[in-house]
């Protein structure tokens, strides 16, 4: 994910939740007697004959205004769904950048060949990457399946002494953030059948 749509998805909860609670409050508050009772009674219901003939003054009007309301929350929600779940990979990584012209490179062989530095590592069983990220700072996302009988230690060693660097170098890139989403799973089996 990126920072845009990190700051996004913060704000965007922050704000439904300050709603939330805002609601919340003023319900418990009002079923506690905390309002004047010429306003808001607390013994009773919500919706009485005011909230009723508001919308009966109003007419068919608020029900459309109403029904907006619905389809733009119901757009927005779905916006953020899809957001959710979209695989923010690259297709190009752009090397280099100047007066003398332009390298890219396809992302998708970079990331190949990272994940094929990460599988020589000890007792990894499959390695898989990504690139991710604008493209003046990219990123390395990794999904390791790693054999729970190797120390995670000589993974990270390998991680962070062999496959990073090899990376940084490619990318041309003192700096270049990773993340690496491990899990152990048994050894193989040392007997297989043919057939």
């Amino acid at each position: 994910m990126n920072r845009k749509t990190g700051r996004g998805n913060r704000w965007g909860l922050g704000l439904v939740g300050l709603v939330l609670t805002v609601l919340g409050g003023s319900a418990l508050a009002r079923g506690l007697g905390a309002f004047s009772q010429n306003w808001a009674a607390a013994r009773t219901t919500i919706v009485d004959g005011n909230v009723t003939g508001f919308f009966a003054r109003t007419g068919p009007g608020i029900w459309w205004l109403v029904a907006l309301a619905a389809l733009i929350v119901a757009v927005l929600a779905l916006r953020w769904l899809f957001v959710q779940g979209r695989r923010q990979t690259r297709r190009t990584l752009r090397i280099e950048d100047g007066p003398t012209g332009v390298t890219d490179v396809a992302a998708g062989g970079m990331a190949q060949a990272v994940a094929a530095d990460v599988a020589t590592g000890p007792g990894v069983l499959h390695a898989d990457a990504n690139l991710v990220g604008p493209p003046g700072r990219p990123e390395v996302r990794l999904r390791v399946a790693a054999d729970e009988s190797v120390p995670i230690g000589a993974l990270g060693r390998h991680l962070a002494e062999v496959a990073l660097p090899h990376v940084r170098d490619a990318l041309d890139r003192d700096r270049v953030p990773a993340v690496a989403r491990v899990s152990l799973e048994p050894s193989p089996s040392p007997h297989r059948v043919v057939r």
